[in-house]
């Protein structure tokens, strides 16, 4: 009783704190609330014309740029095609943590030999619904849309289906598969695991990763439900992101070395490591741990690949990942009829919802991403903060490449 006293006395202590500074947080513009506790902001051409973001580079452009920085490094033509287009949807989508950000991570490995530059991933074990692949330490792109086609392959045939990888690599954003499924009528999802940089609930030390979770559903048209998620507050490349544009981050989101909340995106990334989703165990940090090891269960143990904290550490050149996903792939068809319509029934539903700020309505997964490739597709290209573009040219220059051609925001 004296602890449940406790946890209720500490709770409305919490609800106070947060009416005291709501009004505060309903003033912020959705500007400044991107930029203090990392929700993407709802982008416009005007928003772009008075931020960091003065310049663009054009889809095709980028495109050219990255398989070249690949292929000068070794790369087979067809896997750096692969790896370009999960990068570019990224940016395209206004992940910028998972794009051009995450160039050189993979360039360092092929340079250091720990991922192979040819290849083909290979099923070492089906059946009618289900595969085990080896991923050939290929780059996690390649092994990803191998896998998603084998799930949807095997889900045409007899409605639902799972496939697991093995000896995989960083695949880019979870939801650029499931993406790819919805677009051919499939439910789609697909998870993985990766290096440890999460503290579970009462822990000292990293014990697993972000592992994220991707799911989409097909509604009308080309509108979804795409949901991509960590299964911690945010993604590392987040906090790469926020160190390598200066900024601080919200304090929530990572610990320092000495297991204390810290708002400097350097401790976390010396030693420090990740909350998961819900942060603290009294406000639902459990969950989020939770979550994590269900991707780790699906991808690490399920596949007999790397897992936990046996996975290698966070650019650590030095030995292979061994990652291990898990895509599935649902035939809407073989279930309840007129399943696009009825989910667009729902998002509608949902969107048409009144919201308690008019500047910022009610949204289903994937909307915010909408409105950056709307964005993307008014400017002709993917418009990219200074210090990103720097970044680009400093790659461009090491490997004595053409630097693509940047554009003014006007």
């Amino acid at each position: 009783l004296k602890i449940c006293r406790e946890m209720i006395r500490t709770s409305l202590k919490v609800v106070a704190v947060l009416k005291e500074h709501l009004h505060v947080v309903r003033s912020l513009s959705v500007k400044h609330i991107s930029a203090l506790s990392g929700v993407r902001q709802f982008c416009s051409i005007d928003s772009h014309r008075n931020s960091m973001f003065k310049q663009y580079v054009e889809k095709k452009e980028m495109k050219s740029f990255m398989i070249s920085s690949l292929t000068k490094v070794g790369a087979d033509v067809s896997h750096a095609d692969a790896l370009a287009d999960v990068l570019i949807d990224a940016d395209y989508r206004g992940h910028y943590s998972h794009g051009l950000n995450r160039l050189d991570m993979y360039i360092r490995d092929f340079v250091t030999g720990i991922c192979n530059v040819s290849g083909s991933p290979k099923v070492v074990k089906e059946n009618i619904a289900t595969a085990l692949v080896d991923g050939n330490n290929l780059l996690g792109p390649v092994v990803g849309k191998f896998c998603i086609e084998l799930a949807m392959e095997k889900a045409d045939k007899c409605g639902i289906s799972m496939v697991v990888a093995k000896n995989s690599n960083h695949y880019g954003i979870a939801g650029h598969y499931p993406l790819y499924a919805a677009s051919k009528g499939f439910i789609g999802m697909s998870f993985t695991n990766t290096s440890p940089f999460v503290l579970p609930t009462h822990g000292k030390q990293p014990m697993y990763g972000t592992n994220p979770i991707a799911f989409v559903a097909p509604a009308e048209g080309s509108d979804n439900f795409a949901l991509d998620m960590a299964t911690t507050t945010v993604a590392v490349g987040k906090i790469e992101l926020a160190e390598r544009k200066g900024e601080k981050m919200p304090s929530s989101w990572a610990a320092d070395k000495t297991g204390k909340e810290t708002n400097n995106p350097s401790d976390a990334l010396s030693g420090g490591a990740l909350l998961p989703l819900g942060g603290m165990e009294i406000t639902g940090g459990y969950k989020g741990y939770g979550l994590g090891c269900m991707v780790e269960i699906l991808c690490g143990i399920l596949a007999d690949a790397a897992w936990g904290p046996n996975i290698r550490r966070w650019k650590d050149g030095t030995k292979k990942a061994n990652l291990g996903q898990c895509f599935i792939a649902v035939k809407v068809d073989d279930f309840a009829p007129n399943f696009r319509s009825r989910l667009q029934m729902l998002l509608n539903t949902l969107r048409a919802e009144e919201s308690i700020d008019p500047e910022m309505p009610v949204l289903v997964a994937g909307d915010p991403e909408r409105k950056h490739m709307k964005l993307c597709d008014d400017l002709g290209g993917i418009p990219y903060h200074p210090n990103q573009i720097q970044y680009m040219f400093d790659i461009a220059e090491r490997f004595q490449l053409q630097k693509p051609k940047v554009q003014m925001i006007k």
